[in-house]
């Protein structure tokens, strides 16, 4: 492509550094290949096809998804072994049951007996069953089955004796650990997970269900494994290869793994309320956030600036203490802000332009939808 400066981009702009995707994808694939644990990365954060080979280490093989626009897109671009890491929508049975006997492999995530008899009336073709992981809810308070219930037992019974019907997995989302605060508390709630799940796969092997697969993600506790991560059978993280300030607070990484920015010039003076205005409203960096000191992001280079507010299209910024010095900040001047939250900022961006050593490199189209 032709050479294109960072730094002429039209803006607002989502600009993702490609060294340190790669960096951050790496170092997860070898934290699970040394702990002997199968990685299905999620592709949640930025649903393109670029960082899904990426991730995969090139295999595109064993990957999750959230939605059913991204399973089809990736089926489309040659990936495999996708799980579709979503209560099953009843609208999307007939979907997913074609991508079943599309791919050689495609998975399908339930927590009810509903949707259990919606897979029972639709047998597969060509001799294939459905692959079922039921999501399993261990203190999360999200999806799933309460892991401490007896409905959690009977379900994964019910599941495994269906006709047609294969019990794959279970699967559980570790995101208690969004509320922690640095490693230590990260691997206490990580293990506490890890203990609930092993635990259940336990009761599970005792009623005669021995073969299913265990799973658990978040960023955060995959950044941080325990020990016990290492009988599970397989993981599921996404955030990972963007990370962002909040992943940084966790203590999942450090703010220099943080892959993103949002690029953003500055369009007016307002001395007489001491601030700034940019380019870069909730439209291109999301409303997720504004509990940081510097408000809805972290402007780079600048610690004593704090993004204030943001309507659809502009972006108010204003100093922590002290007065603004206009001349530092010239009309058309370029801001780098850090997102509080990669995948939400991610969403709302057509095109990532990929960048290495100031210039662009790549662009990368994201798929949207649901």
């Amino acid at each position: 492509m032709e050479d294109i400066l960072v730094s002429d981009l039209c803006t607002p702009v989502f600009i993702v550094d490609l060294q340190k995707v790669k960096q951050n994808a790496q170092a997860m694939l070898e934290r699970f290949q040394q702990m002997g644990v199968q990685l299905r990365p999620h592709m949640k954060t930025h649903k393109t096809i670029e960082c899904g080979e990426i991730m995969t280490g090139g295999s595109r093989r064993c990957i999750a998804v959230s939605t059913l626009a991204e399973a089809a897109f990736y089926a489309e671009h040659g990936f495999d072994d996708i799980l579709y890491a979503y209560p099953l929508p009843l609208d999307k049975v007939e979907r997913c049951a074609q991508l079943s006997e599309e791919l050689v492999l495609f998975h399908v995530l339930i927590d009810s007996h509903v949707a259990l008899q919606q897979l029972r009336t639709r047998p597969l073709k060509g001799g294939k069953v459905w692959r079922v992981w039921l999501k399993l809810d261990c203190d999360n308070g999200r999806a799933g089955v309460p892991h401490s219930e007896p409905a959690a037992l009977l379900l994964a019974q019910d599941i495994f004796r269906s006709e047609g019907v294969e019990l794959t997995g279970i699967y559980v989302h570790c995101g208690n650990t969004y509320s922690c605060s640095g490693e230590e508390h990260i691997k206490a709630s990580a293990q506490k997970t890890t203990t609930f799940i092993l635990h259940f796969m336990e009761k599970m092997k005792a009623a005669g269900m021995d073969g299913p697969k265990s799973s658990i993600g978040s960023t955060p506790s995959c950044s941080h494994p325990v020990q016990d991560m290492a009988q599970l059978s397989e993981v599921h993280p996404g955030n990972y290869v963007f990370y962002d300030v909040q992943q940084m607070m966790i203590g999942s990484c450090k703010l220099e793994q943080v892959a993103v920015r949002v690029l953003t010039r500055v369009i007016g003076h307002y001395p007489s309320r001491n601030q700034l205005l940019v380019d870069c409203g909730w439209a291109a960096l999301s409303h997720d956030g504004g509990c940081l000191p510097t408000g809805y992001a972290i402007i780079e280079g600048h610690p004593n600036l704090r993004l204030l507010s943001m309507t659809q299209e502009h972006g108010r910024i204003e100093p922590i203490s002290g007065n603004l010095h206009y001349e530092k900040f010239p009309i058309g001047a370029m801001l780098s802000l850090i997102p509080y939250h990669a995948c939400a900022t991610a969403m709302m961006h057509a095109i990532f332009f990929v960048h290495s050593e100031g210039k662009v490199v790549e662009k990368w189209t994201p798929t949207r939808g649901w």
